[in-house]
């Protein structure tokens, strides 16, 4: 049991938002905390994802905490392997090691009203009870396979490039491969010299930006490290980039044939052949689905052994992929560079709040959350990554350091108040999701079909605004905006 002063925290996850959760506690003075995480090592979607050419797509200075930079990244989009250590490296500085418990799926959590407290229960059979809950465990976390009739009937490996399987050797190999978003966009060019044939099954083309990638020499290191403005200029940079291209996503329209004209300008430099040019250029609006950022994608689909496929797909054999025309491409492996299950927050997790109330009740028709964190009727339960807080374009780790700010606010206020729980107002959410879906009807992602929108046709993911809009969102907590709740209030 916590004193009035000390509230216990419970952090799902260790990724970059639970990690940003956990320092952001630490730093405020709280040390009460346990991380639970269902892998046997830290990283969240770092750790998952060891495809070939894994890497992140927006630069580095800018992706990864303001408080705990790194002057020594090897390149400006640096691999996986070395984000993964990042966040090891800032786990190990900050002594958050010890509040981790690996090998811990949570898969039910309860507020108790009796004692206002969070009852978690787990994979292992244990349970943990906390004063406060932060599911962090991201909208990218749970890979999505397609309804493809068929699919279980191939002969040979397949896989999702989430669950990469290293034991596959693809040289000389038939590979198909079915999507063509982020991780399809690194991989298949990391892959293309090693296959005997390539066929990419392409749904509909990305629009592609190039990326000014830059291989970091000793000379940036040190000048990073001892002139720390020129590492904080670039972050500044890449910044300001990226919320002029957020502000044609939803604000300022007229700015997207800029960034189309880039796109195509790209696409023609690097695709001398018409037809397949053809293939690659987008029928939909630039930004409504996620764009991409790529030197190597359009030069690999332009060799001799890849071909993309455009006619859609019937069925799986066993020796291959039947599209719609009759015509069976025959492969090796599949892969399918198809995403996530990104609009099932917290799955499989089951959630219950005040009154037995389910999360997933109240989430049927499309997840909400005041600022993307809080839900009414869930005391104490604050989200990382949570809904609408997805961004077309920029650093998510800065969206997670607004949201771990703000949820240590109101730890804080926990502990100063005595109160045992709080409850944003049901007026106050309501409110905040009408304007945010009155601003959200008027972005790019309502003018075609992607992974932004549920079945319903809500957009559950994304932030419609720049990261500044949201930080001056979050900046503060207004306790107006909650019910306090002791003991005796949240049982009654």
């Amino acid at each position: 049991m916590r004193t009035s002063t000390s509230p216990s925290v419970a952090i799902v996850g260790t990724g970059f938002g639970g990690i940003g959760m956990a320092l952001e506690l630490k730093r405020a003075g709280f040390d009460d905390i346990v991380i639970l995480e269902k892998g046997d090592d830290i990283g969240g979607v770092w750790r998952e994802n060891t495809y070939p050419g894994a890497a992140c797509d927006i630069p580095s200075p800018y992706y990864s905490f303001s408080t705990d930079p790194n002057p020594a990244w090897s390149s400006r989009f640096s691999p996986q392997a070395e984000i993964k250590d990042y966040i090891r490296r800032v786990v190990d500085a900050n002594d958050l090691r010890r509040h981790i418990r690996f090998g811990v799926e949570v898969t039910a959590a309860t507020f108790d009203e009796a004692s206002t407290q969070w009852r978690l229960s787990t994979d292992t059979g244990e349970e943990y009870v906390a004063d406060v809950f932060v599911p962090a465990t991201g909208q990218l976390s749970r890979p999505a396979l397609p309804t493809i009739e068929g699919i279980d009937t191939f002969s040979g490996p397949s896989f999702h490039s989430a669950e990469w399987d290293h034991s596959v050797d693809l040289r000389g190999k038939r590979v198909a491969v079915i999507g063509t978003g982020a991780s399809a966009v690194q991989f298949v060019p990391a892959i293309q010299p090693d296959v005997e044939h390539m066929t990419v099954f392409q749904r509909s083309a990305p629009w592609v930006l190039p990326r000014p990638e830059v291989v970091y020499k000793q000379w940036h290191h040190t000048m990073f490290r001892t002139l720390p403005f020129t590492r904080l200029a670039e972050r500044f940079g890449f910044w300001l980039l990226c919320e002029a291209l957020a502000l044609a996503l939803v604000d300022v329209p007229k700015m997207r044939p800029l960034f189309a004209a880039i796109a195509r300008f790209h696409l023609h430099r690097q695709v001398p052949d018409k037809r397949l040019r053809a293939k690659l250029t987008p029928d939909y609006e630039p930004g409504c689905k996620r764009g991409l950022f790529s030197g190597d994608y359009y030069p690999a689909l332009g060799q001799p052994n890849v071909h993309v496929e455009t006619t859609g797909i019937e069925r799986i054999e066993p020796s291959g992929v039947r599209t719609t025309d009759g015509t069976l491409h025959q492969a090796d492996v599949i892969i399918y560079g198809t995403g996530f299950k990104t609009s099932e927050f917290l799955g499989p997790m089951a959630v219950h709040g005040l009154d037995g109330r389910k999360l997933a009740d109240e989430w049927s028709e499309g997840a909400h959350a005041y600022l993307g964190m809080t839900v009414p009727g869930f005391p104490n339960m604050f989200l990382m990554y949570g809904p609408n807080t997805n961004l077309g374009v920029g650093s998510i780790i800065y969206m997670l350091e607004c949201q771990a700010s703000y949820i240590g606010k109101a730890v804080r206020l926990l502990a100063r108040n005595g109160a045992r729980a709080m409850d944003v107002k049901a007026d106050v959410a309501r409110r905040f999701d009408e304007q945010l879906q009155s601003r959200l009807d008027r972005s790019v992602w309502t003018l075609c079909s992607s992974w932004y929108r549920n079945e319903h046709g809500r957009i559950t993911n994304n932030w419609p605004g720049t990261v500044s809009s949201y930080r001056l969102a979050t900046r503060t907590l207004d306790p107006d905006d909650y019910r306090l709740l002791d003991r005796k209030e949240a049982a009654a």
